[in-house]
């Protein structure tokens, strides 16, 4: 399996990326697909972003980010994305994709991860 993240970069705050995660070996409408973030420093530990369902597409998002990123997928291209909006230098992170293969289940499957650095 394996869940190549791309489209971080560079953006100064108010700004927007799409992020973009490709499956192979794995059908992303088959499992839960999420986004998480790990900030840089000491300490710091991956966080939950957003999550869409496999079921119904459902989508769930941390209090940060809502209303402001939304992760969609396209089944046709086996592809996850987060778009984000009004971005602020706190979204600085690398980004990761994963996968789970239902709610019971924990999120099992990582992709390599994608920087997005926000300039105030």
């Amino acid at each position: 399996v394996q869940l190549q993240a791309s489209g971080g970069g560079l953006v100064q705050a108010g700004g927007s990326l799409r992020l973009s995660c490709a499956a192979s070996e794995l059908t992303v409408s088959k499992y839960d697909m999420g986004w998480f973030r790990q900030r840089q420093g000491p300490g710091m530990e991956r966080a939950f972003v957003a999550r869409i369902t496999k079921d119904f597409g459902t989508t769930d998002y941390d209090d940060s980010v809502e209303g402001r990123f939304t992760i969609s997928r396209d089944n046709a291209k086996n592809t996850v994305y987060l778009q984000m909006s009004r971005l602020q230098p706190e979204d600085t992170a690398v980004y990761f994709c994963a996968a789970r293969e239902g709610r019971s289940a924990s999120f099992g499957y990582w992709g390599q991860g994608t920087l997005v650095t926000v300039s105030s």
